[in-house]
């Protein structure tokens, strides 16, 4: 075992202890934890910002407003019901299609309204949020995935997360749903992981539950090489969320919309660690270049370009 960890600890590899002691609780103030752990804020946070986010149909935050849901979404015939507090992707409820007394959600199948109340209810109960405190329901406008993913995704929308530490885009993935994860991109939930190349924007491996993959199991395409659009205007958005959360350890969710863009979906105070394997490269080692520079840049785009010509292929 002691082999095994002396190699981990070479090869770069940052671990779970070492990056809450030495970057979790030494650059994310606490009293800043509230602006990404609750959704609603994090949201305004960034809008204030200039950051764009999906937009925000409606908010319940008592349970008298679950049973008036056909107020709250009025005329849309999409949407996505999530907690505000929620993590790991439970509690999210993908709408995709709305009938004259019921609903079709991300599966294809028929919900009821009195369903999507029951629904709510949980959500503002606390059912998915961190230490089962009382919540909010969110309604947010459905995301439409970018068709460049076509062939890289199955039902759901692709996300991509970027890890900031300091400012500094350090490393990217791409989350691809598939037919185990229910159309969700959580790895936990049976997403592919793909590292992205922080430089280009190209994809270089992926890994789905503990195996390594080539082909997406659900479409057969190939996941290596696949260029991401936008990508500068994404890691552009990442480096900026470090001012406006203040955060120095920061993952940064971001989701295409075919019409739209780039939009940040949510911020992650206490990002996993299966970034390194996607990427098949240690975390550590990047956090240690930001840390020996002897002078921070000032500017977002000033960090990116540098972290492109440093951690790019």
């Amino acid at each position: 075992m002691a082999g095994f960890v002396d190699r981990m600890r070479k090869s770069g590899v940052l671990g779970l202890n070492r990056r809450n002691g030495d970057y979790i609780l030494k650059w994310n103030d606490r009293r800043y934890f509230p602006l990404v752990d609750d959704k609603v804020l994090c949201k305004k946070r960034l809008q204030e910002r200039g950051l764009a986010v999906p937009k925000m149909i409606a908010i319940a935050s008592y349970m008298q407003q679950a049973s008036h849901l056909g107020d709250l979404i009025g005329d849309n015939q999409e949407f996505v019901i999530k907690p505000a507090h929620g993590s790991g992707g439970d509690g999210i409820l993908i709408i995709k299609e709305r009938k004259s007394d019921y609903f079709i959600n991300s599966d294809g199948q028929l919900v009821l309204q009195a369903h999507l109340e029951h629904h709510m209810t949980n959500v503002i109960s606390g059912l998915y949020s961190l230490g089962g405190q009382p919540d909010v329901a969110m309604i947010e406008s459905l995301v439409h995935f970018d068709p460049a993913f076509s062939d890289l995704t199955y039902l759901g929308v692709p996300d991509l997360r970027v890890i900031v530490y300091r400012g500094y885009p350090v490393m990217a993935m791409a989350r691809l749903p598939t037919r185990q994860s229910h159309g969700k991109a959580n790895l936990h939930q049976g997403a592919i992981g793909v590292g992205v190349d922080i430089g280009s924007g190209i994809t270089v491996g992926g890994v789905w539950g503990n195996n390594t993959v080539s082909l997406h199991p659900d479409t057969g395409a190939e996941i290596a090489g696949f260029h991401v659009p936008h990508w500068n205007r994404i890691v552009g958005m990442a480096a900026r969320c470090y001012e406006a959360v203040q955060l120095g350890y920061l993952g940064v969710d971001i989701v295409l919309d075919r019409d739209l863009g780039p939009l940040i979906l949510e911020l992650n105070a206490r990002p996993g660690l299966n970034i390194q394997i996607a990427n098949r490269k240690g975390l550590r080692t990047r956090l240690d270049a930001v840390d020996a520079l002897s002078e921070m840049h000032e500017s977002a785009d000033q960090r990116v370009e540098w972290s492109s010509k440093t951690f790019g292929v």
